[in-house]
């Protein structure tokens, strides 16, 4: 039997909510033939052996790698997948029962378009305790930033997140992943911003929903923060036509905001986040300066220069970020 879609999912040590993504799959409706490829990424939990060892009512295929990260496990997946469309799944991300069919009819609304991806909505998992906070990076801020979506047919490239994401396959055999992002930030939207060149056109279907399990608080968020900004000065060497966007320029970063003000700002976060209170300028101040921390240790350790990914052998190794 063909399949129309392979559902690939890089997976790292996180086996307990990959197997409710993978039950999610079992019970997906009005979906069209689609296979699943899994790819674990060096983990040490057993996940490789799990699978093996269990019968699922879906085609599911395992394959294992040593840890290089989630862009070289995608680009693996990518590699056997035999169905003429991706849809990409993070192994935290519970897809809803009609997720796959809102992807697969959003490409066919479009005429099954080569230059076409789909972004679908990801909401916070119910075992997640919400706060302020998270609805806010998750909406509004630096996480997914939804809301600031003005027109689902022409979506920014910038939101090209790979934790809910479908597009033709050709499409990414002929630009894969970049491994020279040492963290897992930014080299989807790299990916992004290469295949726009290539007349890209991202939409948004919010019926495409899956469920978030991550525990956040703003001290992860800012820790993942600096190691976006340590990736935005890979990207910049890549691309630095998009330094505004970035927050870099030809000189370098932006100066790191004083350090004083910022512990004080900290202190305040922390005291108030177990309250009711939303203070999103306070949180884009706090994660602003981790970012800028992030580019001033990228900048400093130097980077790739400007090469384009097809000559690599791309055999080694999100963020909606702009400080401009």
């Amino acid at each position: 039997m063909g399949y129309e879609v392979s559902v690939v999912i890089p997976t790292f040590n996180r086996l307990e909510v990959l197997a409710e993504v993978l039950q999610a799959l079992e019970h997906q409706q009005g979906a069209p033939p689609f296979e699943v490829v899994v790819v674990d990424d060096g983990s040490t939990d057993g996940t490789s052996r799990w699978l093996r060892s269990r019968t699922f009512r879906l085609p599911l295929r395992v394959l294992t790698q040593e840890n290089r990260g989630p862009a070289a496990a995608r680009n693996t997946g990518v590699a056997v997948a035999q169905g003429e469309w991706v849809a990409f799944l993070g192994d935290d991300t519970v897809p809803d029962g009609g997720w796959l069919a809102a992807h697969r009819e959003v490409h066919r609304r479009q005429g099954d378009a080569l230059q076409t991806a789909v972004i679908g909505y990801t909401r916070w998992h119910h075992r997640m305790r919400l706060n302020p906070f998270l609805r806010y990076i998750n909406e509004y801020g630096l996480q997914f930033g939804y809301a600031l979506i003005q027109d689902p047919d022409d979506v920014p490239f910038n939101f090209f997140y790979t934790s809910n994401l479908s597009l033709r396959r050709d499409l990414l055999l002929a630009e894969p992943f970049d491994l020279r992002f040492p963290y897992p930030a930014w080299e989807d939207i790299e990916v992004a911003w290469r295949l726009k060149k290539r007349g890209l056109r991202l939409f948004y279907e919010k019926r495409a929903t899956v469920a978030h399990d991550h525990p956040t608080d703003l001290a992860r968020f800012a820790t993942r923060q600096e190691k976006a900004g340590y990736c935005a000065t890979v990207f910049y060497r890549l691309h630095p036509e998009l330094g505004p966007f970035l927050g870099i320029g030809p000189e370098g970063p932006p100066p790191l905001p004083p350090e004083v003000p910022q512990r004080r700002r900290e202190r305040l976060v922390r005291a108030l986040q177990n309250f009711p209170v939303r203070v999103p300028k306070l949180w884009e101040e706090v994660l602003r300066y981790h970012y800028i921390r992030g580019l001033h240790r990228g900048w400093s350790d130097g980077g790739p220069t400007a090469v384009s990914p097809q000559e690599d052998d791309h055999d080694s190794a999100t963020s909606n970020q702009d400080v401009s």
